[in-house]
């Protein structure tokens, strides 16, 4: 079987569906007015990954207002959320260039999604025309930090906070399915960033990775190996605006408990680094892969494209990049993917990329092309 491709999820969004969220947030439209240039950047998404012959392929988030706050809120700045919910939660992360990004804060019971991502799939999956599909949902552990890290809030237990956290991610997967997606994959970011240890960030020393990876199989637990097969867990350092939150974190330190998660594959970022730090990944990929993970062999897709940098990767890079995992990865358990989503917030200015977010559009696309064309190269070299 040749090396598997498959997207993370985001793309830039185009200018004029940036301007549209600015302008909804401050009342100068409605939502029919949002949704409409959505509904366009849903299209264009769409038919311009068919074209990259990506396997999958996803509206890249368009109508949504970030990966981590979708089932909350419209927009970046709160529009649309609950009476739950306050707005002034813990930061999700402070990224390197100083920039955060916060999340709400739970303030009553129960805890349940506003939005879930199978209802955004289903509008784009009319606009595909018959493509087969992916789509990304956020982790339980990114909702477990809508909880206060030191309080309990009033008649609401955390224990009954978590059972609602677990039972409204395992909803939004089975609507994806339902709705006709080939995978999901669970974003799991938090992960790494959960061993930074950042004094700025209070949660991010709190030992919460194992917590983290008990809720992702709680959920995953109430699912078949046959089910889990095509479910997916994403991690990375971050990508917002160009920056990072958690690069400087050793794989080694993430990746025994990572492969603890009984997900049927793994979207890994790995381009970022230097050829000796890869290197050095694969070796512990390959050691902590499991051939059973409850009933499903792991795959490991390795990220062979960066979303930060505006070079497009050549489809021999990716080649090589993938011969050389080969090495220390079992082939049936190699995959190739980006680094990261190329825009998880609906409000990004690209600055890497000129602070052009059309620009950065377009070279995502590119890069996209790429590592399926690099993959195939890499299938042909290992004769898989």
């Amino acid at each position: 079987m040749p090396i598997p491709t498959e997207v993370v999820g985001s793309l830039p969004r185009p200018v004029y569906l940036q301007q549209a969220f600015a302008d909804y947030d401050s009342g100068k439209i409605s939502k029919e007015e949002l949704v409409k240039a959505q509904d366009k950047a849903a299209e264009d998404s769409l038919t311009r990954m068919q074209k990259t012959g990506e396997t999958y392929i996803t509206d890249g988030e368009q109508r949504i207002s970030s990966f981590a706050t979708y089932p909350l809120v419209d927009t970046l700045n709160g529009k649309g959320i609950s009476d739950n919910l306050a707005g002034d939660g813990q930061y999700f992360a402070i990224f390197d260039d100083g920039h955060h990004r916060q999340l709400p804060r739970i303030v009553k019971g129960p805890f349940k999604y506003n939005t879930f991502a199978w209802q955004n799939f289903k509008k784009s999956a009319s606009q595909s025309k018959g493509y087969p599909m992916k789509q990304a949902v956020i982790a339980p552990s990114m909702m477990y930090l809508l909880y206060p890290l030191t309080e309990e809030v009033p008649g609401y237990p955390k224990e009954q906070f978590m059972n609602d956290i677990v039972n409204e991610c395992e909803k939004d997967i089975r609507g994806c399915f339902a709705a006709g997606a080939k995978r999901v994959s669970i974003d799991f970011t938090e992960g790494r960033l959960a061993l930074k240890n950042d004094p700025r960030n209070p949660w991010t020393g709190a030992s919460l990775l194992d917590i983290f990876v008990d809720l992702n199989n709680r959920v995953l637990d109430r699912f078949t190996p046959t089910e889990r097969v095509n479910i997916g867990v994403h991690t990375c350092p971050g990508g917002d605006c160009d920056s990072v939150h958690s690069f400087e974190v050793p794989y080694h330190s993430l990746l025994p408990h990572l492969f603890r998660i009984n997900a049927g594959y793994f979207l890994i970022q790995l381009a970022s680094h230097t050829p000796d730090v890869r290197t050095a990944i694969h070796q512990e990929i390959g050691k902590h892969i499991r051939k059973d993970a409850n009933g499903v062999k792991q795959v490991a897709f390795i990220g062979v494209i960066s979303p930060l940098n505006p070079t497009v990767e050549t489809p021999e890079q990716v080649c090589e990049s993938l011969v050389e995992a080969s090495k220390y990865i079992p082939v049936d358990q190699l995959g190739a993917t980006d680094d990261c989503g190329f825009s998880p917030f609906s409000i990004d200015v690209k600055p890497k990329h000129g602070g052009n977010p059309d620009f950065a559009r377009d070279v995502a696309f590119e890069k996209i092309a790429a590592r399926v064309k690099g993959a195939k190269l890499a299938s042909e070299k290992l004769n898989v």
